[in-house]
């Protein structure tokens, strides 16, 4: 299982955001890590130039989007992003893509959210042709018509992947790229849900197993403390809850809140519960440091014994 943690801007100046992602990228490299992901916030850094800029200061660690939603933007214009990242990272990035949610595509951006799977399906199918040159993307299918003359090419194999939350999705997901990127899916629902749909579809289509890659808040705390780490985490990551979309994937599982999949406790405690995620299918995890704490001096003591504990359970569980 590949161990990985999420590197974003978070809240504040901007002018500092670039220097401490960096800054985090390079610790991620130094421990080990297997993968960076990026998250696309739609208020915030754009994911892709964040990762050209991290390929300039790391040579070995994967770096992949999580996610970059399609509605935003034509898929060549993607397409050409994706490719040079890819190049200046030496062949690094993992293309994580997803349809978004209505309040982002609709509330925010004032474009069409009628129908995302079909829309995601189109667009993997321009996407899929862009990444096999350089040479004419030709695609006409119910939502592109495509012919466009690309002089780019992968300097080495991009996995793709989507974020698939439902039926639909998760067979699309594996019928087209390489495998889904999580977020609020529980062990219950990785196991009966989203391992059995995308694998299934994926053998079908002709295609090798697909990566699960688990998104999950991690926080290093003694026992006493997991109840506040829970209540932190539906505090500061809740929002997204109030997706229909992350609403049915909950139904899947036996969670309730994002504090529900929060692996918090002590070293065995966290151990343990990665190690279920595993079991239940997922291939990678992509760990969310979640600090706790009464002022910013113990937030920051607190990250830094999580990841320091993340990066040397990483090596056992490889």
């Amino acid at each position: 299982m590949r161990i990985g943690v999420m590197i974003g801007p978070e809240r504040g100046d901007t002018g500092r955001k670039v220097s401490r992602m960096l800054d985090d990228i390079e610790w991620a490299e130094a421990a080990g890590m297997d993968t960076a992901w990026i998250p696309q916030i739609p208020t915030d850094f754009d994911a892709l130039i964040t990762i050209a800029l991290m390929g300039t200061r790391t040579t070995r660690i994967e770096l992949g989007t999580a996610v970059v939603p399609l509605p935003a933007q034509h898929p060549i214009a993607l397409a050409r992003q994706a490719l040079s990242a890819h190049a200046a990272t030496g062949g690094r990035l993992a293309l994580g893509v997803g349809p978004s949610h209505h309040w982002i595509v609709r509330d925010m951006l004032g474009l069409p959210y009628d129908k995302p799977a079909g829309l995601t399906r189109d667009y993997l199918e321009v996407l899929n042709a862009a990444f096999s040159g350089p040479g004419s993307v030709d695609v006409e299918n119910d939502t592109y018509t495509v012919h466009n003359p690309l002089d780019l090419g992968p300097v080495a194999p991009m996995p793709v992947l989507v974020a698939a939350l439902g039926p639909t999705m998760l067979r699309i997901a594996g019928e087209h790229a390489d495998g889904t990127i999580l977020w609020m899916a529980d062990e219950r629902a990785i196991a009966e849900h989203v391992a059995p749909r995308i694998t299934k579809a994926a053998a079908e289509a002709g295609r090798d197993a697909p990566r699960i890659v688990a998104g999950l808040p991690v926080c290093l705390c003694r026992p006493s403390e997991v109840d506040a780490a829970r209540e932190r985490a539906n505090r500061i990551l809740g929002e997204a809850e109030v997706s229909p979309n992350y609403q049915r994937l909950l139904e899947q599982g036996s969670a309730t809140s994002i504090g529900d999949i929060c692996v918090a406790g002590d070293e065995a405690a966290i151990e343990a519960g990665l190690r279920r995620f595993a079991a239940a299918g997922a291939t990678d995890l992509s760990v969310r440091l979640l600090p706790i704490g009464d002022n910013r001096d113990e937030l920051v003591e607190s990250k830094r014994r999580t990841r320091a504990m993340i990066a040397e359970l990483a090596k056992e569980l490889r």
